[in-house]
């Protein structure tokens, strides 16, 4: 197989472990900066031209598409789709995860547990909204956080209506969850692979923080989790249509909450964490997607995949 991995750093760890993990299964795998691909639309003749040369002949993309480039590289990942090339995240799965309130909002619908969140566009709402999630202390986020940077834990309703205010002033958008103390700063990370949990860590914030991003300092422990859990990862990753995922839960006194699905999670916190060949399963199932394109259903193959862009949100 010919495979396409999108990423803007062919050195990060990701990404040479996808690559190095598709060689070892006999496959072609060439890393693409979808930063630098010129999309060509033209009726019935989609294509895509990087470094001078049309790209063609893939068997199956793998998006690492990160938060800040989010439109673009979606786009890229669509013409793909328009070229017939099968892809391991779909592009509408990976705008419905960047969307923190949309996604929040289909996982709310679906049943998945979550904190109480609250969102809204006036200042002047900002008392009510604090007591709408339980009262201080609360968390406040950033729409466009990633990695824990635009988080902020405020400890009182004064200084949370502050800093709920200066977001509102910057015109920034923001949403206010509820602080659930008894998880000590401490989250899990499950990792799901077409239908299936693959690996599971704790990751606990470093003292004195209430972040767990292995980013922020945060350390990654190997974890099992309980049947609510592996549940609740599950119907979060299907609820959002994402073929690959990492799913951010609290533990808590009335179950999983789930925090965020990511639909680009790195790889080496919980390859370390856990031991096992992550990238390896990603392969595989990138394959099997393929496989299927070309009408050669594998008999180990699951039936769960993305699903497609038409479906409603």
């Amino acid at each position: 197989m010919k495979l396409a991995i999108l990423s803007r750093e062919p050195k990060l760890y990701s990404t040479t472990r996808l690559v190095e993990a598709a060689e070892q299964r006999g496959h072609q795998a060439l890393v693409v900066d979808h930063l630098h691909c010129n999309l060509v639309l033209e009726k019935g003749k989609p294509g895509i031209i990087y470094q001078g040369q049309p790209l063609e002949g893939f068997d199956a993309i793998i998006p690492r598409i990160g938060a800040s480039v989010t439109f673009y590289g979606c786009a890229v990942v669509r013409q793909f789709e328009m070229m017939k090339v099968r892809t391991a995240v779909e592009s509408q799965a990976i705008v419905r995860s960047r969307d923190k309130l949309r996604s929040m909002q289909i996982l709310a619908r679906a049943g998945v547990g979550m904190p109480k969140t609250a969102f809204t566009n006036y200042s002047d709402e900002v008392p009510a909204m604090i007591q709408q999630v339980g009262g201080a202390p609360v968390i406040i986020k950033l729409l466009e956080g990633t990695q824990g940077l635009g988080v902020v834990l405020a400890e009182s309703e004064k200084a949370a209506q502050s800093v709920i205010e200066a977001f509102h002033n910057l015109k920034a958008r923001i949403i206010v969850q509820e602080f659930i103390a008894e998880s000590k700063g401490a989250d899990l990370r499950a990792f799901v692979v077409n239908g299936e949990v693959v690996g599971a860590m704790k990751r606990q914030g470093k003292e004195g923080e209430f972040r767990s991003n292995l980013h922020r300092g945060g350390s990654g422990t190997l974890v099992k989790l309980s049947r609510a859990e592996k549940a609740a990862a599950l119907l979060a990753t299907k609820a959002l249509g994402l073929g690959i995922a990492g799913v951010d839960m609290l533990q808590s006194k009335r179950g999983p909450l789930v925090l965020e699905v990511n639909s680009s999670p790195g790889l080496e916190g919980i390859e370390k964490a856990t031991g096992l060949d992550i990238a390896g399963k990603i392969i595989e199932y990138t394959v099997d997607l393929a496989k299927r394109r070309k009408g050669k259903q594998p008999a180990a193959a699951k039936q769960t995949e993305p699903q497609p862009d038409s479906q409603p949100d």
